[in-house]
């Protein structure tokens, strides 16, 4: 019994290591589908409910963010043109920001911080050795 669960064991930590091994050499693949996908999600956005819609206000909430890159990606979708900036973007609880960009979340600099710093890890890894 006790071989058993040490197979299991090494099963399981073999494939945490080959997914680990896969994530890295397809990172940037993986970031790119990321981004290409949030950009086609954020031109289909509406606010009847649809589950892309709702992950796109968690997202937005749960960062503090507004857009791919920033609050001007909304400018480019129908929701925009018909009703403004969606709720998700808003810095503050319970305003309707609609077309004013100073009331929207466009504090990227957090993550763009950790993207450079990830950046220069990855650049730098050779030359510690």
């Amino acid at each position: 019994m006790l071989k058993l669960y040490a197979m299991f064991l090494t099963l399981i930590f073999l494939v945490e290591l080959v997914a680990a091994i896969v994530g890295f050499v397809f990172r940037h693949e993986i970031k790119n589908s990321f981004k290409n996908n949030y950009e086609k999600i954020l031109k289909q956005y509406n606010s009847t409910g649809d589950y892309r819609s709702d992950a796109v206000d968690k997202i937005q909430n749960k960062l503090h963010c507004c857009g791919v890159t920033d609050f001007r990606d909304w400018k480019d979708t129908n929701y925009y043109s018909e009703k403004g900036f969606p709720k998700s973007c808003c810095k503050l609880e319970n305003c309707s920001p609609q077309r004013d960009a100073d009331k929207v979340n466009n504090e990227l600099i957090g993550i763009f911080l950790a993207y450079c710093l990830s950046r220069a890890i990855t650049n730098n890894q050779y030359e510690i050795v």
